[in-house]
C-alpha cells in the first residue's frame, strides 16, 4: 500500500510568481534526489504533475499552486515508505525556500 503525504507551503507571492518559481525549480529536483532519478513533469492550469523514477520506484506527485499557499502531495510506494518522514521534511525546508519573499526581487 502506497504511503500518501501531503504538505501546505504558505507564501505572499500569488499564485503566478509562485508558480514561476516552481517551475523555474522544478529542473534542479534531480539534484536533491540521491542516486540516478528521472523526473518528469506537466502543467494542467495551476496543478504540476510529477513522476520521479528512482531506486527502482517510482513516485507520483502533485502541486497545486494557489494565492496564499502551495500543496505538495504524493505517494510513496511501500520500498520508500521508511524515508517519508525525511522527504516531508526536505519538502518543508527547500519548499520553503523557493517559495520565500525576497525582498527587492522584481515579480
Amino acid at each position: 500500500m502506497s504511503s500518501p503525504i501531503s504538505v501546505d507551503l504558505p507564501h505572499r507571492l500569488g499564485a503566478e510568481e509562485a508558480r514561476r518559481r516552481i517551475d523555474g525549480g522544478v529542473g534542479n529536483l534531480k539534484n536533491f534526489i540521491p542516486g540516478a532519478a528521472d523526473v518528469r513533469s506537466a502543467w494542467n492550469g495551476d496543478r504540476l504533475g510529477l513522476q520521479i523514477a528512482m531506486m527502482g520506484q517510482e513516485v507520483n506527485a502533485q502541486i497545486d499552486v494557489r494565492e496564499a499557499f502551495v500543496r505538495v502531495e504524493l505517494l510513496l510506494p511501500p520500498a520508500l515508505a521508511f524515508f517519508g518522514k525525511a522527504i516531508e521534511a526536505g519538502i518543508r525546508r527547500k519548499g520553503t525556500e523557493l517559495l520565500e519573499d525576497r525582498s527587492g526581487e522584481t515579480r
